[in-house]
């Protein structure tokens, strides 16, 4: 009885061993990222150079590209992959399936539709259209929701129902890119393929305000996510509020995906990405909340330098992840089928 006692604790040990080792290597990384991000441009500038820029105590070009170009679009993509990176774990685990991640139930996809309305029929401010993206993503879900109750929730009806909204919200875009005038086009191009560009630091407060909200609020209900991941009928028979709890869960993720796509655009397969990539490193027995939300920071501050630096011609950050997205969800699907899961 006490070997078999200890074998559990080496093993709980060893987990979370691991837990903080791939965790402390996913910030490492995302620092590495961070500081090339500030380097790196038309001109490079040594550490020293940007230390001081940030210390304010560089003046000139130095001054200018650091503190207004590069460092507002860092940190955009760091706010950016820990809400997108969160959210889309959040929603795969609840809903027990990798493929139901906020691209593909169509949150991000109302959310565009309402920022691409603004931009092009309405010809509204950014500010407007960023408000309007909000309220997009939001609407979208708790449409999606409310559908999918019935007399009791299902998973499967509301991955569905998630789907159909999607296609309806796309032919809805591409309809409003037919009806736009031409001089708004590349604006909305440019938004809706999720891009970096153009990031302000007096934008991100929201943002920036709503990841430090939301991200304990799911990290304080990771353990009930993962009760979540049992089923409906064990998680109720566990004593767990299944509504209450994801409600909040949802309520938290859509925050701060709605808010990231309003400053960046709906950057494509991140959300979908950083979940499955995060639990393979991690394995399981700890909660996948945090390492999902670095990964998240890595996908999109890498593919950000690969986009911008990879290439002859610079490509946004969306480009990239969706490149590097498409063949991760057709190899997902293939392993599910093998399984037996998509029968």
């Amino acid at each position: 009885m006490n070997e078999a006692i200890e074998k559990i604790k080496r093993g709980r040990r060893k987990r979370r061993r691991r837990w903080i080792i791939v965790n402390g290597l996913l910030a490492l990384f995302a620092v590495v990222l961070s500081g090339t991000m500030l380097v790196m441009g038309n001109t490079v500038y040594s550490i020293p150079e940007v230390i001081a820029a940030l210390s304010g105590d560089a003046s000139g070009g130095a001054d200018f590209a650091v503190n207004t170009i590069r460092l507002p679009r860092m940190v955009a993509g760091l706010l950016a992959g820990i809400a997108f990176g969160i959210a889309g774990n959040t929603f795969q685990t609840m809903l027990r399936n990798p493929l139901a991640n906020p691209d593909i139930l169509g949150i991000t996809t109302g959310s565009s539709v309402a920022a691409v309305y603004c931009i092009l029929i309405l010809q509204t401010s950014e500010g407007t259209a960023s408000a309007a993206a909000i309220i997009g993503g939001l609407t979208a879900v708790v449409v999606m929701y409310a559908l999918s109750r019935g007399r009791t929730f299902s998973i499967g009806r509301l991955i569905l129902i998630g789907i159909g909204i999607q296609a309806m919200l796309s032919s809805a875009i591409s309809y409003l890119l037919m009806k736009g005038g031409r001089q708004d086009l590349p604006t909305a191009i440019q938004w809706l393929s999720g891009s970096l560009n153009g990031s302000q630091m007096d934008k991100l407060g929201p943002l920036a305000i709503t990841v430090l909200i939301c991200v304990p609020v799911v990290v304080v209900l990771g353990k009930h996510l993962s009760i979540l991941e049992l089923g409906e009928q064990s998680a109720a028979s566990l004593g767990l509020n299944t509504d209450r709890t994801r409600i909040l869960l949802i309520i938290s993720s859509v925050a701060m995906l709605a808010l990231a796509t309003s400053v960046t655009g709906p950057i494509s397969f991140v959300a979908f990405l950083a979940g499955p990539i995060a639990k393979r490193l991690v394995g399981v027995g700890y909660s996948n909340v945090i390492p999902a939300g670095l990964v998240g920071v890595n996908l999109v501050l890498g593919a950000d330098l690969i986009g911008q630096f990879a290439f002859d011609v610079r490509f946004p950050v969306g480009i990239i992840t969706g490149i590097l997205g498409a063949p991760f969800l057709l190899y997902l699907l293939i392993r599910m089928n093998r399984k037996g899961s998509l029968s």
